[in-house]
């Protein structure tokens, strides 16, 4: 199983990034996806997920309304659209696979398979 994240990148603040996640050898397998991230001297922090059927998503707090989360089962990809990027946000950022498909935890301890993370960087 390999989760490749990309989209990340160095942009002012108030930008946009759309983060994308593609998932391979989990073909015909349901699982739910999260969104991680990182920042230097922190620890790895939930951002979002999505259940296999997305019905169910979750943000933390300081997302909602800002950030997006969906999926594209055809494709395997997950996908994380950023809208009015804050310095605050900066960090590695990481996908990752839940193999319970009607889950969409919190909980980075939860998920099976992580990502090699994506950089986004934003400055004020």
């Amino acid at each position: 199983v390999q989760l490749q994240a990309s989209g990340g990148g160095s942009v002012q603040a108030g930008a946009s990034l759309r983060l994308s996640c593609a998932a391979s050898g989990l073909t015909g397998s349901r699982y739910a996806m999260g969104w991680f991230r990182q920042a230097p001297g922190k620890e790895r922090e939930f951002v979002a997920a999505i259940s296999w059927t997305t019905y169910i998503t979750y943000y933390v707090d300081s997302v909602k309304g800002r950030f997006t989360i969906s999926r594209d089962n055809a494709k395997n990809t997950v996908y994380l659209r950023m809208n009015s990027l804050r310095p605050e946000d900066t960090a590695v950022y990481y996908c990752a696979a839940d193999r319970r498909a009607g889950s969409a935890s919190t909980d980075k301890n939860d998920y099976d398979y992580w990502g090699q993370g994506t950089l986004v960087t934003v400055s004020s």
